[in-house]
């Protein structure tokens, strides 16, 4: 389920649902509960990140390989950071911020150069600074284990 993850970006349509139902039987499998039992707390115990968690963990994690220089090229080419845009020198331009370019249908909206930067963006200034990929990837599951969880 973690290599299609990040194909589903802000898709809510039945594939969603069906990755959501195949994650809570899993939970179940797992911890040997019976269909009446909340999945919730399982997820919970096994620090599992609900779907929605998982592909903005993907998403934020695809950025941050951007973000350092080891993402592959043909998503260097779709996204343009803040500091590149302007030609002048911005108090913004110091930001890890990066442009949102402006779509025209939901359809567009569901693509990296626009989702993936609008969950980069929603990260706090602390994450988007970490260089080390092992460091980003356990703090960015616990906040997204908070943020889905708290």
């Amino acid at each position: 389920m973690k290599h299609s993850t990040h194909i589903f970006c802000q898709y809510t349509g039945w594939a969603n649902t069906n990755c959501t139902i195949a994650l809570n039987a899993a939970a179940r499998l797992v911890l040997n509960l019976r269909l009446c039992d909340h999945v919730t707390p399982a997820l919970n115990q096994l620090h599992w990140l609900p779907v929605a968690g998982r592909i903005k963990f993907e998403l934020c994690l695809l950025m941050h390989l951007n973000h350092t220089g080891r993402a592959p090229q043909y998503l260097v080419d779709t996204v343009q950071s803040v500091t590149t845009s302007s030609r002048r020198y911005l108090r913004s331009s110091e930001t890890t911020d990066y442009v949102k370019r402006t779509t025209r249908t939901k359809f567009g909206e569901r693509g990296f150069s626009h989702s993936g930067l609008a969950a980069w963006n929603s990260l706090p200034s602390h994450l988007r600074t970490i260089t080390d990929t092992n460091v980003f990837k356990r703090h960015l599951k616990a906040f997204l284990f908070t943020e889905s969880f708290a």
